[in-house]
């Protein structure tokens, strides 16, 4: 599926920070947390607001590609 030209998008970015995990978006952090779970769980939150309020939005975790190789 194709990308509309011009459909710009958030993109919140779960990410380490501090010795834990945190949501980075458009230079901000924000959402510490101890865990990945919590943290990736405010990005979803997040993406949420934006969606109801008609942005597309995207969530990814750093060091996750979304593809998986056998070993």
């Amino acid at each position: 599926m194709a990308v509309k030209n011009g459909l710009a998008r958030k993109v919140l970015m779960v990410a380490p920070h501090a010795g834990g995990w945190a949501v980075h978006h458009e230079g901000e952090v924000m959402d510490p947390s101890v865990t990945q779970e919590e943290a990736r769980a405010a990005a979803n939150k997040r993406a949420r607001t934006f969606l109801d309020a008609g942005v597309p939005c995207q969530v990814t975790v750093r060091g996750e590609t979304g593809f998986f190789a056998v070993a």
